[in-house]
Parts: structure tokens; C-alpha cells; sequence
């Protein structure tokens, strides 16, 4: 028996790319975001999701309430699919981050690195493998949906492709993508990464 995930990155929101958002509060999708919420909606519904959980975080929560509403389901919200904790990070702009050689190492060494004060993306890999053995538990032979975010999505496919998290750059997981990853017994295969519907 399988389980289908269907991992989703929430869509955009205004500070996408200006600053390194973690775990704060009140960052909500913008109306590119929203569309992109209502398309993500769209393209799952045909799909026949027997769940729709989502990471805590406000963006999260509102990319996934369409998609929850138009599989007539439930939204369940699981800690497990939030953001890396980024510590003293959590808020800086790009700007100043780059110029911070705990940066430029954090990016290089995702596998031994840890943000000042925060989680290490492997700690990210660890909670995500326990979520996911968890689901295929409690979801034999169905498919769910999770929206997260881009790094705690490559930490899962990474790992259930084998690769090591230094190479974490290889995996492009946009906003307001789709990458589907199926788990059993056997394992786990990644069967499409980066989906972006139109």
C-alpha cells in the first residue's frame, strides 16, 4: 500500500525574495499569491484527496484553504510542515544576509550548518520523515496534500531521492508549486517536482 503526497509551496507573498520571512508572523499571500491559491484549487481538485494539511504559518494556511474547500475537505493544520527555523535570521533582508559568512556557509553545508539561534535543515528532514511515516499510516492507498515551504519540501525530496542536503540548490520548488511524492513499505519515489499550474 502507498500514499500519494502532494506537496505544495505556498504561493507568493510581497516580501518573496527581499527578506528571509522563517517563521514571522502576519506574512499573508499576495494577490498573486491568492490567484495562484485558486489555481493550485483547481488543478488538485480532480484528484480525489481523502486530506488537505497544512503548515501553521499564515501563508501556508492560505494557499491550502482553497484547496481544502474545493476537495470538500477538512483543513488540518500539522507542526510538523512548518518553515526551517531561521533564528537570528528570521526577518533580515538578502542584503545584509549576504554579507554574513554564517550565510554563505549555511548555503554551502546545509547537511552540518545551522542558522544562529535556529534548526538545522537535516532536524527539518528528520521532522518530515516522521510526519510522513505517520501519514502513510493513517492514509493507506490515498492521496493528501501538504502545504510547506520550498526548504522543508527539498529536505523530503532530497531524501527520498537520496541526495545529500548540500546539494539542496539542485531542487528548484517554486511558490505555488506541486511536487508529488509517493511512500510504502519499500521506501519512498518522487514521481514530479516543481508542478507550477497555469
Amino acid at each position: 500500500m502507498t500514499t500519494t503526497v502532494f506537496f505544495v509551496r505556498h504561493g507568493s507573498h510581497d516580501r518573496l525574495g527581499h527578506v528571509l520571512c522563517g517563521r514571522m508572523a502576519g506574512v499573508g499571500l499576495g494577490e498573486a499569491g491568492r490567484r495562484e491559491a485558486q489555481v493550485l484549487a483547481e488543478r488538485l481538485k480532480g484528484e480525489s484527496l481523502a486530506a488537505v494539511y497544512s503548515s501553521p504559518l499564515e501563508r501556508t494556511q492560505q494557499t491550502a484553504e482553497p484547496i481544502a474547500q474545493a476537495a470538500a475537505l477538512p483543513l488540518q493544520t500539522a507542526d510538523d510542515l512548518i518553515e526551517i527555523d531561521f533564528g537570528e535570521w528570521t526577518g533580515a533582508g538578502f542584503d545584509a544576509l549576504n554579507a554574513d559568512l554564517r550565510w554563505a556557509a549555511w548555503n554551502a553545508q546545509r547537511s552540518i550548518a545551522r542558522p544562529p539561534g535556529g534548526e538545522s535543515m537535516l532536524e527539518v528532514q528528520v521532522r518530515l520523515r516522521r510526519w510522513l511515516d505517520e501519514v502513510r499510516a493513517r492514509h493507506p492507498d490515498q492521496k493528501i496534500a501538504a502545504v510547506s515551504h520550498a526548504d522543508a519540501i527539498k529536505a523530503a525530496l532530497a531524501h527520498a531521492l537520496g541526495l545529500s542536503l548540500d546539494q539542496h540548490h539542485r531542487l528548484e520548488v517554486s511558490p505555488g508549486s506541486i511536487s508529488v511524492l509517493v511512500t510504502g513499505d519499500w521506501g519512498m519515489k518522487v514521481q514530479s517536482i516543481n508542478e507550477v499550474p497555469r
